[in-house]
């Protein structure tokens, strides 16, 4: 499900575009890859943190696309630990010497398999094997966009097994595609409540207000959600698109270069970025960024642009 919110007016600054360039000249290296299911189906909103101690930022993170692609910048050279993680799948990791720098290092692809069910500890009466059915059933339905009746088993998983929270983020999600806000907002505060800082629930919340056109109580949750330890592209993303349409130029700038940094092969926020050299009459700049588009991502609608930009940039 996409959510867009339309730019009202762009003019950006300069001095964001100087910060944008010295701060992709200051990544190390960078490796992508993909994420799929033990059926071959890519896994969107996998989350792939990379681990080594010894290295200057020790942790960093990334978030795969509607195709299950994830790329993360800013690797120091060095032994790394990945780990691959999604909703109803079980974690996956991987090792990768990183030596490599202006040459893509060797992709990484994970396979995740369905987790298994059990039941939580003092959970009486139902068997994983219940579980395991009544979430393949809900999941089923949830594919075939009966939302509704999905919502239906997940509540029943939640009153047999009361301490599986996280199912809340299904019984979110079933809502926000049936536009009904304010349930999905409720479902990620009933998650919240059981675990303060699950961050997909406070990411969610930001997101479901964005829907509903509650620009501001979207603008306070997705501050305080890109303020958080780990963060998502998303948020990033989303939180720069508020700041362009109130004509706050450097904090949106700053934003979508954040959401870059996120995930270097991700063309929307450098499209954007490279609009703040068009604005400001920076051809050199404006080239050296929609010719990045297309590189990174270069079956996207912002890579169709950036040639069009290209041709206006001659």
């Amino acid at each position: 499900m996409r959510h867009r919110l339309a730019i009202v007016r762009v003019v950006f600054a300069a001095a964001l575009l100087m910060g944008w360039a010295g701060a992709a000249a200051a990544q190390v290296a960078r490796v992508g890859g993909f994420v799929k299911d033990d059926g071959g189906q890519p896994i969107k909103g996998a989350t792939i943190r990379g681990e080594n101690p010894d290295a200057p930022l020790g942790s960093l993170t990334a978030t795969t696309d509607e195709k299950g692609r994830f790329a993360i910048i800013g690797l120091a050279r060095g032994e790394w630990t990945f780990t691959a993680e999604a909703p109803g799948f079980q974690a996956q990791l991987a090792e990768l010497n990183i030596q490599r720098v202006s040459t893509p290092n060797p992709p990484l692809t994970f396979t995740l398999k369905k987790a298994v069910v059990r039941p939580p500890a003092g959970v009486e009466g139902v068997t994983a094997k219940d579980l395991q059915q009544q979430l393949a059933a809900a999941d089923a339905l949830f594919k075939q966009q009966q939302f509704e009746d999905a919502v239906g088993i997940y509540r029943s998983i939640l009153t047999g097994a009361p301490s599986l929270a996280v199912v809340n983020l299904q019984i979110a999600a079933a809502y926000r595609n049936l536009k009904q806000y304010d349930k999905a907002i409720a479902a990620y505060n009933d998650l919240l409540k059981a675990e303060p800082d699950n961050q997909k629930a406070v990411t969610g919340v930001a997101l479901t207000n964005l829907d509903k056109g509650d620009v501001q109580a979207a603008e306070q949750a997705l501050t305080r959600a890109a303020d958080a330890p780990v963060s998502s592209r998303d948020v990033f993303y989303n939180l720069a698109e508020i700041k362009a349409a109130k004509n706050q130029t450097e904090e949106a700038a700053r934003w979508y270069q954040k959401a870059l940094d996120a995930d270097g092969s991700w063309g929307k926020p450098l499209f954007k970025l490279g609009m703040i050299a068009m604005n400001r009459g920076d051809k050199e700049a404006a080239r050296t960024a929609m010719a990045r588009v297309i590189a990174i991502d270069p079956t996207s609608p912002e890579a169709a642009q950036a040639k069009t930009a290209l041709e206006q940039l001659k």
